[in-house]
């Protein structure tokens, strides 16, 4: 019997530039992302018989059965394995939570088995591609087209959740604009935090109005965050609904946050380092 344990860390699109759409309906971006240093973990017991438990404090509503996106991974691989995800990224967040799931599973069952991961996991979510890299990278196409930004500073930031989920399916049929313009074509390099959170400032996220009409509470996490001492930048992830507001050191970044989880026990709240050289593992 093999025990493989894998940390799953939460994606964090600093940028989210929506440039067109397909013919087929599967919308073009142009995204810097990173990964924080928390997330959900998952346990992998190998082999198994395909049994999924699933706990932690996220745990409520997350499906067991054949839709849960790490049996779906494991089925693509035809290794059999049992798992245990603990969940501690709350659901449709735009943290990238089921897709980082399903993208360990893949990478831990096809070595197993001794095969490459199979070129179709696209199929599990446009951001699959991504979080098999699992490092900080420019992502454009639907997602499936992932060059990786090696030396992009790291940021000290809150992410905070209303607990209110926010399909990303809704959100893009929400969304007038399709065409939009993309980031510059060449990232720069950045001297530091100061500098990318500059050139942060200048760019979007052209998810973040249709967002707020899909769930309005998204609008109050965006007016709390930027009052908070310190904020040098807050800004939505993804489709929504989590938001991060970038401060200037850890120390500011976690006063932030103990200040918003006693204002608003209801919400998910967490501070966090961005892009961080050393992840849990």
């Amino acid at each position: 019997m093999t025990v493989v344990e894998v940390f799953v860390p939460a994606k964090v699109n600093l940028t989210l530039h929506v440039t067109g759409q397909r013919e087929d309906g599967f919308h073009l971006i142009d995204s810097l992302a990173v990964f924080a240093d928390v997330g959900d973990r998952l346990r992998i017991t190998l082999p198994g018989d395909g049994r999924l438990t699933v706990e932690g404090p996220m745990a409520e509503g997350v499906p067991v059965d054949d839709s849960n996106l790490v049996l779906r991974a494991a089925r693509m691989t035809g290794v059999r394995a049992d798992f245990v995800l603990e969940k501690n990224l709350p659901h449709a967040a735009g943290l990238g939570g089921g897709s980082g799931d399903a993208a360990a599973t893949l990478r831990v069952l096809a070595g197993f088995a001794g095969k490459p991961v199979p070129a179709d996991g696209i199929a599990l979510g446009t951001d699959l591609p991504l979080c098999l890299l699992g490092r900080a990278a420019r992502v454009t196409g639907i997602g499936e087209t992932v060059t990786p930004l090696p030396g992009l500073p790291a940021l000290d930031a809150v992410l905070v959740n209303p607990n209110r989920p926010v399909p990303t399916s809704q959100v893009f049929a929400m969304l007038r604009q399709k065409h939009n313009p993309a980031m510059p074509e060449r990232i720069p390099s950045f001297h530091g935090p100061a500098d990318l959170v500059d050139w942060l400032g200048r760019q979007r996220n052209d998810l973040e109005t249709p967002a707020i009409e899909a769930e309005p509470m998204i609008a109050q996490v965006f007016e709390t965050l930027e009052k908070t001492p310190g904020c040098q930048l807050a800004r939505m992830s993804g489709a929504g609904g989590t938001c991060f507001g970038i401060y200037q050191d850890a120390e500011t970044a976690g006063s932030a946050a103990g200040r918003l989880a006693e204002a608003f026990p209801g919400w998910w709240v967490v501070a966090v380092r961005l892009n961080a050289p050393g992840r849990p593992g």
